[in-house]
């Protein structure tokens, strides 16, 4: 297997694929990434046209002798999660993915690698050029923004699309048929501070949360990994108990989609905690380590001086309760899909200015009441506190319909290439194809990708030989349906 990603199997895939990773793409900077496709398209004679909010439609003709088959929507979107560890020094903005080949799989150093939902992107644009597939109409529909909001989803007309069949290929399990997705909304909690003077004789430390897996805040919610933010807020309680704490800043997590890896606040002990601290806070690491198990077992828990010299806040002790009570994890599993959760919230991010504290949640549900149950319940925790809460963002989910043509195909086509049944559930994740169906009456979907791992996180990962094999039970799917 080579070692240059352009030059793996199938190459027409995997060259596409190294371009992207050599785009800087992340959520509102996607017009490198947007003039790579359509530079693609007309340099091969493609109509391709912009929307107002950035997305964009390729055409591409049918196979010769196809041109009566229904036109079929390839989907992906061209932004990506941008995360890295906190030791990697690297600019989302103008670097490079520093993406490798790791024996089956393509890794980065450090930095979320952009597989989700850049593989998606190259096996439309792959399928467009390749002469050993037989399609008919093909329409490519490259969406801005999924990652922060699903703007570009949200502004699609159905005026951009004659298809009403569409494979959206962002998904991340070879053999899984996705026909449902769970809809989502954030929430922005925010509390007031003041700042108040040192309490006399205090000793200032630095604690810091890091080592976790982290992953996406929706499949990855059930798998009992550590989130930093909690964990952050209960050494510090450990260390001095909560009204033993003083806020000098804290910050953890950075994006509402994925689970926080790291956390760090600059504290005030009082003289009284002070000799204890540090013991106390190690104590809590041992605890949380074990705890932890094989879920996460990098978790570090550590203390150093203190590294900034602003005041304490008068509500460190509020805020400290705002993180042990917002809730975090799966909800509620689904009734209908056996180890389907249903219901989670992520409690994402936090920071602090000169002004107020905020908190960012996201919850996820396939019943929009439930969600709705979740948040105000956010909301409630927030106003306790003192507080408010924000409801935002909020996105439809994808109702499933198992009597879909499209899925029929699709899992025939499985069983022939495969020898297996495919797996035919939903996810708990938002996909495009909620807010799309939502806008486009009557759009058939289905929701495929090969396997990747570990996805908004510097461990993502994706599997080479899934890839190739996902890119032929692709090139199937289309000929049946041409």
């Amino acid at each position: 297997m080579s070692s240059v990603i352009g030059d793996l199997e199938p190459r027409v895939l995997f060259r596409h694929f190294a371009a992207l990773v050599a785009t800087p793409r992340g959520s509102g900077n996607e017009a490198a990434a947007r003039e790579y496709v359509v530079s693609f398209a007309r340099e091969r004679g493609f109509d391709a046209r912009v929307d107002v909010v950035g997305n964009v439609v390729v055409g591409v003709p049918a196979t010769l002798g196809h041109e009566n088959a229904p036109t079929v929507v390839l989907q992906g979107h061209l932004d990506i999660v941008c995360e890295k560890n906190s030791d990697i020094a690297h600019d989302f903005l103008n670097d490079p993915i520093p993406a490798w080949v790791d024996g089956d799989m393509i890794r980065a150093r450090g930095t979320t690698l952009g597989a989700d939902n850049g593989v998606g992107v190259s096996a439309a644009l792959a399928v467009a050029e390749d002469p050993d597939c037989v399609h008919g109409p093909l329409e490519i529909l490259c969406t801005v923004d999924e990652e922060t909001g699903m703007s570009g989803a949200f502004g699609l007309k159905a005026s951009m699309l004659k298809g009403r069949i569409m494979l959206n290929l962002d998904s991340e399990d070879e053999g899984t048929l996705f026909i449902g997705c769970a809809g989502g909304g954030d929430s922005l909690v925010r509390l007031p501070v003041q700042r108040t003077a040192i309490p006399a004789g205090a000793v200032g430390y630095t604690v810091k949360v890091s080592g976790l897996k982290g992953g996406h805040s929706g499949l990855d919610i059930c798998r009992n990994r550590g989130n930093a933010l909690r964990i952050l807020a209960r050494a510090l309680v450990a260390g001095a108990g909560i009204d033993g704490v003083h806020l000098a800043c804290i910050a953890g997590g950075s994006k509402r989609n994925a689970i926080p890896r790291e956390a760090t606040a600059c504290v005030w002990i009082p003289a009284q905690y002070a000799p204890a601290f540090e013991a106390n806070v190690a104590g809590f690491a041992a605890l949380i380590k074990a705890e932890l198990g094989t879920a996460d077992p990098g978790v570090v828990v550590g203390t150093g001086a203190i590294e900034c010299d602003l005041p304490p806040v008068a509500q460190s002790a509020s805020i400290l309760r705002l993180l042990l009570a917002l809730p975090h994890g799966a909800l509620a599993m689904s009734q209908e899909i056996p180890g389907l959760v249903e219901t989670s919230t992520n409690l994402a991010i936090i920071a602090m200015d000169t002004t107020a504290c905020t908190i960012t949640c996201n919850s996820r549900s396939f019943v929009a009441s439930a969600m709705e149950s979740v948040r105000l319940g956010i909301r409630s925790v927030a106003e306790l506190a003192g507080g408010n809460a924000d409801l935002v963002s909020q996105y439809p989910g994808w109702r499933p319909d198992l009597s879909s043509p499209v899925l029929v195909a699709c899992r025939d086509v499985w069983k022939e290439v495969s020898g297996r049944e495919a797996l035919v559930t939903a996810i708990h994740a938002g996909l495009e194809c909620g807010v799309i169906g939502e806008n486009i009456i009557g759009m058939d979907m289905i929701s495929m990708g090969p396997d990747m791992r570990n996805v908004h996180s510097p461990d993502e990962y994706l599997v080479v030989s899934s890839t190739a094999r996902f890119y032929s039970y692709l090139k199937a799917v289309l000929a049946r349906l041409a």
